[in-house]
């Protein structure tokens, strides 16, 4: 299970360092290799491989109406792998389609991650936290 928000600069190339808290777990359970994808709420999601795999098969398995959404989740997944010193590439299309330049805001999501543009993200957080919650979140205990 990955949880928790790291700031991360991505470098000139547009490589992210993988905190180092995630390295051990992405090098045991998935080699190392990740899929990066676009998520509709403007971020990117990255998954470790065998997670990917499971949600890859979720996605193609949806009927012909949900066409538009295979094509945006699978036709933008790029395979990546962490390098030596934990980065990972990722692409100049899906950081454009994320709006990520350098300053961004990883997110442990349970199974994957979502990689936002900082400014992007704070702003979300903000309006999101300014809304009322849920009806989920009625019987919810804190």
């Amino acid at each position: 299970m990955f949880q928790g928000a790291s700031s991360i600069s991505l470098d000139a190339k547009g490589r992210l360092s993988m905190p180092t808290r995630h390295r051990d777990v992405l090098s045991a359970t998935a080699s190392g290799q990740l899929t990066i994808t676009k998520h509709p709420h403007g971020c990117l999601m990255i998954f470790p491989r065998p997670e990917w795999e499971k949600f890859r098969e979720r996605i193609a398995a949806l009927p012909m109406s949900a066409q538009w959404w295979k094509r945006i989740f699978l036709g933008n997944a790029m395979d990546v792998e962490l390098d030596s010193t934990g980065r990972v590439l990722v692409s100049p299309e899906l950081r454009e389609a994320a709006g990520i330049t350098k300053e961004s805001v990883l997110l442990g999501m349970g199974s994957f991650f979502e990689l936002w543009d900082k400014a992007t993200y704070t702003a979300q957080e903000a309006q999101a936290m300014q809304g009322a919650m849920p009806d989920v979140f009625k019987d919810f205990s804190f």
